[in-house]
């Protein structure tokens, strides 16, 4: 049985980008699934999503060895073309999923809010200055540069936290995949899985989603 998160404890909130608060997830498997079809038919948006979600912890790997090694810089265009196949486009093709900015609207003044995202500082500046009015309650934003490891490691939860002063078992990590709800655990923090991206029911639990919703926006429904 899975424990139950104290909202009325919560100080802050943290949401990964793809997929949990815009709609680059769907479109990519959407793409991904138009490929697929003259070979899987029926079988097609299936395997196009669980293909899109293995893609992604090894596609973090690959970001946080090049960063190791001191190639991130020198493989940025590489880094951001290889997420462009994946789906993952520029700001001025996002897309918020439905009922994420009146959430966001409604978390001012109660919560500290931060974006934990892998994306580069380039597209985190992008998406914030294409929502200036939702995205004006992120106190801090940690990216691609910000951290030597990247989700599901904890450091990116960990290091939101600090920035914005609040403990990170004070912490709510919200986030699409099994990447962020990993990532959530291992820092501490309490983890909402969204069912609005990539991650499905199933593995959000077993990765320890403390509490799973059909989408983002739903959380709002469960803050005092």
């Amino acid at each position: 049985m899975p424990e139950t998160i104290p909202f009325s404890e919560i100080e802050a909130i943290l949401f990964d980008l793809d997929g949990t608060l815009i709609n680059t997830d769907d479109d990519a498997v959407a793409r991904l699934e138009v490929k697929l079809r003259p070979f899987l038919r029926r079988r097609a948006p299936r395997i196009a999503r669980w293909l899109m979600m293995k893609a992604e912890t090894p596609g973090n790997a690959l970001i946080t060895l090049l960063d190791i090694l001191h190639l991130d810089e020198a493989s940025m265009g590489t880094t951001d073309r290889l997420r462009r196949r994946r789906g993952v486009y520029a700001a001025h093709e996002f897309s918020l999923i439905p009922g994420v900015g009146e959430l966001l609207l409604s978390l001012q003044g109660r919560y500290k809010v931060a974006l934990v995202t892998t994306r580069s500082r380039f597209h985190i500046d992008a998406f914030l200055q294409q929502f200036p009015v939702e995205t004006a309650v992120f106190t801090t934003t940690c990216g691609l540069q910000d951290t030597r490891r990247l989700k599901p490691h904890p450091a990116p939860v960990r290091l939101a936290a600090q920035r914005l002063g609040v403990p990170v078992e004070k912490c709510v990590m919200v986030g699409d995949t099994t990447v962020d709800v990993k990532s959530g655990r291992r820092a501490g923090a309490w983890s909402v899985g969204v069912l609005c991206g990539f991650g499905e029911l199933g593995e959000l639990e077993r990765t320890g989603a403390h509490l799973v919703l059909e989408s983002t926006a739903d959380l709002l429904k469960h803050l005092p």
